[in-house]
């Protein structure tokens, strides 16, 4: 068999397909095609086809999964679905995920403690929300478990609870106390922690009024 031509494929960007004796046998990356010295006037065989064929594959689902990663962490779970959607077999998936964690660029205990500090960096919420949260990334419990652990609920809830105080300035006492421990309850704080926080910003929001109306009382000026 002769490869007769070698042609980009139309809708696949740097990709070429490959005819051999006049008709389309197959298509590759640009790249491979370039290093495996596809070009017209070659001699080809169905054997050495089928290998250039799984190797542009795996190379295609390595890059893939690399360019997923690089964008920000993602769990194993994570890498194999988005593999699977770009309708990678199974083995295949399997030896680019073993890859990976070769490179060290695949690690769920790595995955959970990055999703953990941005969470906690940018939207605070209890350990218990935080595992959940892993666990439906596919994160395995005791991994989970152990990238929470490093959360302090006590200030994490502090935090939540001091921004949301803002917005109940005008409530009084019981009304504060519902909406902020239900507010922290849903953010995964465990009741004990809510009405610790509740109390603390509840003591907070009275010293700050105490404290502007002594200012308002001297702050004045005396007639001449």
């Amino acid at each position: 068999m002769i490869i007769t031509a070698v042609e980009s494929t139309r809708k696949r960007r740097g990709r070429v397909d490959v005819y051999v004796d006049g008709v389309v046998a197959f298509d590759v990356a640009r790249a491979t095609a370039a290093a495996r010295g596809l070009r017209p006037g070659v001699d080809i065989d169905g054997v050495e086809i089928e290998t250039i064929v799984a190797a542009d594959r795996r190379r295609a689902a390595l890059e893939i999964a690399a360019a997923m990663l690089a964008r920000r962490p993602h769990s194993e779970r994570e890498v194999r679905r988005r593999l699977a959607l770009r309708q990678f077999e199974a083995a295949l998936i399997d030896e680019t995920v073993a890859r990976l964690r070769e490179l060290r660029l695949l690690d769920d205990a790595e995955f959970a403690r990055a999703w953990t500090e941005s969470r906690d960096r940018s939207s605070p919420r209890g350990r218990r929300l935080i595992v959940q949260e892993l666990r439906t990334a596919g994160v395995a419990a005791p991994t989970a478990v152990e990238a929470a652990s490093a959360v302090s609920e006590d200030e994490a809830a502090y935090r939540v609870g001091e921004k949301k105080s803002r917005a109940l300035v005008s409530c009084e006492y019981r009304a504060f106390r519902d909406k902020l421990g239900s507010h922290l309850q849903r953010r995964g704080f465990g009741w004990d922690v809510a009405r610790t926080t509740v109390e603390r910003c509840w003591r907070e929001l009275e010293s700050g009024r105490t404290d502007g109306a002594d200012s308002d009382d001297g702050g004045g000026f005396e007639p001449a």
